[in-house]
């Protein structure tokens, strides 16, 4: 029996969409990487009961933070993006957590660039805050282990390929590095990144989606946590690409998820067909609450998956909307 809801939010669900199509569904997945994340800090003495948090976040993590600091009696301060909703907002209320929220802008990394200075301007006021830095800390890493546990038990790790939204690097890095540390076997495990248009982390900020609103599987500044090395390939998905993706998911297998599932889906629907002994598994780091509105009210105006397809780029110069691929062979960022 789970002591706190943290725990029961933070166990996904693998569900079997078909015979080589496998969904890894968290109803938010960030609450992993943070209860891990600070129970290992309380457990070496780097924080204690009653101490503040803080960090910065454009939504689910501020979430997931909130949560775990209910769970082990810490305080928790977020910097918000201005994308945090009403819904969220009123949650980290009443969970006791105090929310700073940026004005709106439409610059996101203007937006990132004011968090971390309104950040560092906290530590400096309050020099006993510990900064979690979700984005470049590798503790966040370490919650992953046992879910990797579960897709060996469930999949194994023979030709297996992983799909999921890069992000800050912790969720798809973390889970494939646990994979692939398989010495039992071959650990045949690829890993396949999904990003917005515009994100630096794989050099696309010369293409701009004036729709893309999953900024959270791409960045507009560097991550420390993202391991380029572990990528084999990278889809880079535009929002009208992913809002088909999240629809078809819906419709064809009744999932209702995040907008960054959308692309995944899409992704790993590709990478199927490319590798037909291949299993892929492809992760939903959230539900689809928050894109009613945005997403799913305009579900008539998706396009069928099926008149889609990626545009395939040897360099990232050829990068186009609304979909490209290319293989990244593990390079070095």
């Amino acid at each position: 029996m789970d002591r706190h809801i943290a725990e029961s939010i933070g166990r996904p669900d693998l569900i079997r969409l078909d015979d080589r199509l496998v969904c890894l569904r968290f109803e938010t997945m960030k609450v992993v990487s943070a209860l891990a994340a600070v129970r290992h800090l309380l457990d070496t003495g780097v924080v204690r009961r009653g101490d503040t948090l803080v960090d910065s976040s454009s939504g689910i993590y501020a979430y997931a933070l909130a949560l775990t600091c209910h769970r082990y009696g810490l305080h928790c301060h977020i910097v918000g993006s201005a994308t945090v909703d009403h819904t969220l907002r009123t949650q980290l209320a009443v969970l006791g957590a105090t929310l700073e929220q940026m004005e709106p802008c439409s610059d996101l990394k203007l937006d990132q660039k004011r968090r971390v200075e309104r950040i560092h301007e906290i530590l400096a006021a309050h020099p006993e805050y510990h900064w979690m830095r979700q984005y470049h800390d590798d503790v966040h890493y370490l919650g992953y282990r046992a879910i990797a546990d579960r897709i060996r038990a469930a999949t194994g790790t023979d030709a297996l390929t992983l799909v999921g939204g890069v992000g800050s690097g912790a969720s798809t890095g973390a889970l494939t590095r646990y994979l692939r540390e398989d010495a039992s076997r071959s650990a045949d495990v690829e890993l396949v990144g999904v990003q917005p248009y515009g994100s630096v982390t794989f050099g696309s900020e010369h293409v701009t989606d004036t729709e893309m609103i999953i900024a959270g599987i791409g960045s507009s500044i560097p991550f420390g946590n993202v391991s380029h090395e572990l990528y084999d390939t990278l889809h880079w998905v535009s929002f009208e690409a992913a809002l088909a993706g999240s629809v078809d998911l819906l419709r064809r297998h009744a999932v209702f998820a995040g907008l960054s599932t959308g692309a995944g889906y899409l992704a790993a629907r590709h990478e199927r067909e490319l590798s037909p002994h291949r299993t892929v598994l492809f992760i939903a780091p959230d539900t689809g609450h928050r894109y009613v509105d945005t997403v799913y009210a305009r579900h008539r105006e998706a396009a069928p998956i099926a008149d889609l397809a990626p545009r395939e780029v040897t360099d990232r110069s050829d990068l186009a909307l609304p979909w490209s691929r290319m293989r990244w062979n593990r390079a070095a960022g």
